[in-house]
């Protein structure tokens, strides 16, 4: 399939109604109430032609120790129903110390945290978010090639809790064999995620170490760093694919831009998705420079928006 011509991609960009009058629409939805949960009235739904978008909180918000309140307040004002949530503020919702909970291994004190952490906080995470009408459908974890197997099945039995489908973590090809044993354990996919240099047979040979090994399929970084579409990889794998994450890089290690402004073939991937009805969440990754006069929640909305127009 052809990419998207420029110009396309800048009709789409310009169609998206200006961050003014996003934040206009969305000022007139109900506070929130007590404890972080919205009022029904305010419940999103960014569901699109049976696509899921969804955003990665609170990496895209700018603190991945943001609580888990505050994650969701700014993910109902935005209208975006369905996440990509990390362990951090899940866990400290369910109390874990706060030292090590940014690390990529965690540190031995959330290690010893986790051994006998009350997993039923989980679910009152869970209830919190869905009665405000978010769903969360992957837990995004740090350092999960390190982590030890009593570890792994606290992080899938977590993922669980909430809700999830899927746990993502960065890939680690030489560890797929012993996550996706754990994965398998809890009937439970893990999607890797990739960076510019990660190559498909990286992925494939993590499929083939387990059946419940998936991916989490970069689309920036994939044009980044393999100068072309992963539309092809993303067909042949479909069913290992849990989300991707959306983003517009330029080729050959270009840098991360606005939405319509890169080579990334976002509005092809998003109609392939629709048209074959693949339940892939198209997950928003916000990590282009904020221009001068906007601000992150405001070019999130945008990208949210260019999201919507390419799939209505």
């Amino acid at each position: 399939m052809p990419l998207h011509t420029r110009r396309e991609f800048a009709k789409l960009a310009l169609a998206a109604i200006p961050a003014a009058g996003i934040f206009s629409l969305q000022s007139r939805l109900p506070a929130a109430e007590p404890g972080g949960a919205p009022a029904p009235a305010g419940r999103p739904d960014s569901t699109v032609r049976g696509v899921s978008i969804g955003l990665n909180v609170p990496y895209n918000y700018g603190n991945n120790n943001m609580s888990a309140e505050e994650t969701l307040e700014r993910t109902v004002r935005l209208g975006v129903s369905a996440l990509e949530l990390r362990s951090q503020p899940i866990e400290g919702f369910m109390g874990a110390p706060a030292r090590g909970r940014g690390g990529r291994g965690g540190g031995e004190e959330l290690r010893q945290w986790r051994a006998t952490a009350a997993i039923a906080r989980a679910a009152d995470l869970r209830r919190m978010y869905e009665s405000a009408g978010v769903r969360i459908e992957i837990v995004k974890f740090d350092g999960v090639p390190q982590m030890s197997d009593e570890e792994l099945d606290f992080a899938f039995t977590l993922a669980r809790n909430v809700g999830a489908r899927a746990i993502s973590c960065e890939m680690a090809v030489e560890q797929a064999g012993r996550v996706g044993a754990a994965a398998e354990r809890h009937r439970m996919f893990v999607g890797w995620h990739n960076h510019a240099a990660l190559t498909t047979d990286v992925w494939e040979q993590a499929f083939a170490a387990g059946r419940y090994n998936g991916a989490n399929v970069d689309i920036g970084h994939f044009i980044a760093g393999n100068n072309t579409s992963p539309l092809p990889f993303i067909e042949r794998h479909h069913e290992r694919v849990m989300h991707i994450h959306v983003k517009d890089r330029r080729f050959n290690n270009g840098p991360n831009v606005p939405f319509g402004q890169g080579d990334t073939p976002i509005v092809e991937i998003l109609r392939a998705i629709r048209d074959n009805g693949w339940p892939i969440q198209a997950t928003i990754e916000f990590e282009y420079p904020v221009p001068e006069g906007s601000d992150r929640m405001a070019e999130i909305a945008r990208s949210v928006q260019f999201c919507r127009d390419a799939l209505a």
